[in-house]
């Protein structure tokens, strides 16, 4: 006896969708085709691209002018030049601030949710596929190409700096709002901004094939023509020079605070500008060389180094510094982080009374502007050295491991400076930001020798971030390709040290007009990366294994109703016939009793 639930198409009339039993009989049927189709799209889930790209003169020529020019302009008037600087930060300040502020946590959010969606379990790279990289590896390459300089800068200067002068809605001396802001700028939200950039490239290239551009990764959006296309150049010509201002930054900071050193150091005597152009000029020449042998090799080898020299610079202070301080100041910073973290996420210029503009120019829309310049070579660069790993695990590798190492970071540098101020040993000095680490180094025994260490450090660790970035501009310059001509990616690497001279050289207040034109600079590329957001999400959207997924959960619940129904049918079929044998029962009691 049938059921109309029970039926196929073929039984219950043509247009009623088959139910999920006669699917399941029918792929049973069809076993051995299935199985040979699923063999063949194991293969090759994620091919190379099949061509070799050349060189892309027009975003060569296009972003070579607007640097050629903007060095030009910072040689030739070097007062304008500035004065464009400040008028740029002004006007993005005062129109543009609540965009840079609202999408840092939007970025944060969509990380989160991607790596807890369904989507977290996609490879990145074919399903079966296994990591390049050694995780440790891997870990120490993405760390000391991501911020590893700025934590040298700012380490100790950032958390002395609040907690001697306050943050917008908080007294001086608020040691917990001091670390909390400082772990704001250097967590969750950089990581986010690097890791959408990372993810939507890795995919393209190693999921879906594409070219290793950011550019492909807007296929969703703009389609395949779109893409290689003047919108798709654009995109990619942006990149470009968001990442040389962004890298210029780097080489400026770490300059300065190079010249600190060798000053506190007593090596050079009251070094002046010619010491930046030597050292600008000997960093350049060593990560240009750098970057000639690869990521395998150079980048890998002297990622690692860094890590381990870092590693003992901060076990020196730990151990020689205020050690009980600096372990209670870590529960301290990371509680605060948590419960300040939407006062800080929702810190506009109208905050404060209206008067936290001036402040997060100089800090929070600063960093999100630094680090969204950063944002294409670090980006690119996560995505090259993450090829095999999971969309879950790319995500908690690239937010939370960096976290923690920043949040140990800032309570060793910046808990021993705020310590010391405590104290009465201040290493405030003058002021000047780049020398106060060394101020704090000279204070522990053999400061000194740590001291030079740490110069060494800041050169390692700019030299393996410009290296990454040269080695990008490269691939960007060259339709996708991995392996750049190494003369484009030097030429990349020189005028992003021209841009980098211009910047410290053509106003007194090097870091300011540093961090004016960064911000400026990087402003466009925000609006790529929200847009690259939505490309991303309709792109894991129709991702096989997300479609299996949602097709996986379809069926089940149309397999389990039609359980539910034959269930219902079985016991509705067992009652009638209980009663049809009650029935008969009845009538042969009533048959065999005598007639009265």
């Amino acid at each position: 006896m049938h059921d109309t639930a029970f039926m196929t198409t073929s039984e219950s009339g043509r247009g009623t969708p088959p139910t999920a039993t006669g699917e399941l009989a029918a792929m049973m049927d069809d076993a051995a085709l299935i199985g040979d189709r699923l063999e063949q799209e194991n293969v090759d889930v994620a091919p190379e691209p099949g061509e070799e790209p050349g060189f892309d003169w027009w975003i060569i020529g296009i972003a070579g002018l607007v640097v050629a020019a903007t060095v030009a302009w910072g040689l030739a008037g070097p007062e304008s030049f500035a004065s464009f600087g400040a008028g740029a930060l002004t006007f993005i300040m005062d129109n543009l601030g609540w965009a840079f502020v609202i999408s840092g946590t939007i970025f944060v959010a969509f990380m989160i949710i991607v790596a807890a969606s369904r989507f977290g379990g996609i490879t990145l790279g074919g399903d079966e596929e296994e990591p390049e990289f050694r995780t440790v590896s891997w870990i120490a390459m993405m760390f000391a190409a991501g911020m590893g300089i700025g934590l040298m800068f700012y380490g100790a200067t950032e958390p002395l700096t609040f907690y001697r002068e306050g943050v917008p809605a908080h007294q001086p001396n608020e040691v917990g709002a001091a670390l909390a802001s400082t772990l704001f700028h250097w967590t969750l939200h950089p990581w986010s901004i690097y890791a959408i950039v990372g993810l939507a490239i890795a995919y393209s290239t190693f999921r879906l094939g594409r070219r290793q551009l950011i550019s492909s990764a807007f296929v969703p959006l703009l389609g395949e023509k779109g893409a290689r296309g003047p919108v798709g150049r654009l995109v990619d010509i942006l990149a470009i020079i968001a990442t040389i201002f962004g890298t210029a930054t780097s080489l400026g900071v770490g300059a300065l605070q190079i010249r600190a050193g060798l000053s506190a150091s007593g090596l050079i005597d009251a070094p002046g500008t010619w010491t930046i152009v030597g050292i600008i000029a000997v960093l350049t020449l060593a990560f240009v060389l750098s970057a000639v042998s690869g990521v395998g090799k150079g980048i890998q080898y002297l990622s690692n180094a860094n890590m381990l020299i870092a590693a003992a610079l901060a076990i020196f202070v730990f151990i020689l510094g205020p050690t009980v301080s600096v372990l209670n100041l870590l529960p301290t910073a990371l509680s605060s982080y948590f419960s300040q973290f939407f006062e800080m996420a929702g810190r506009t210029a109208m905050s404060a009374d209206g008067t936290a503009g001036e402040w997060l120019s100089t800090w929070t829309i600063f960093y999100w502007a630094w680090w969204i310049s950063w944002s294409p070579f670090v980006g690119m660069f996560l995505a090259r050295i993450s090829r095999g790993r999971t969309i879950r695990e790319f995500t908690i590798g690239v937010l939370v491991v960096p976290s923690l190492v920043s949040l140990v970071w800032f309570a060793i540098f910046g808990g021993t400076a705020i310590t010391f101020e405590q104290n009465g040993t201040s290493i405030w000095g003058d002021g000047s930001a780049e020398a106060q680490l060394f101020n704090l180094l000279h204070q522990l025994p053999g400061g000194t020798i740590a001291g030079l260490f740490a110069m060494f450090l800041l050169g390692t660790f700019f030299i393996t971030s410009a290296d990454s970035a040269s080695t990008v501009m490269g691939t960007l310059s060259q339709g996708g390709r991995s392996d750049a001509t190494p003369w484009v990616s030097a030429m990349w690497g020189l005028m992003t040290a021209a841009v980098g001279m211009v910047m410290l050289t053509s106003s007194e207040d090097s870091l300011g007009n540093l961090q004016a034109i960064t911000i400026a600079a990087a402003s466009p590329f925000l609006l790529v990366i929200l847009a690259l957001m939505a490309a991303l999400w309709k792109d894991l959207s129709h991702d096989p294994l997300y479609l299996d997924h949602r097709s996986q959960r379809e069926f089940s619940a149309r397999l389990a109703r039609e359980r539910r129904l034959h269930a219902e049918h079985r016991r509705t079929e067992e009652r009638r016939a209980q009663r049809a044998e009650r029935v008969k029962r009845s009538a042969k009691r009533n048959k065999s009793q005598p007639m009265k």
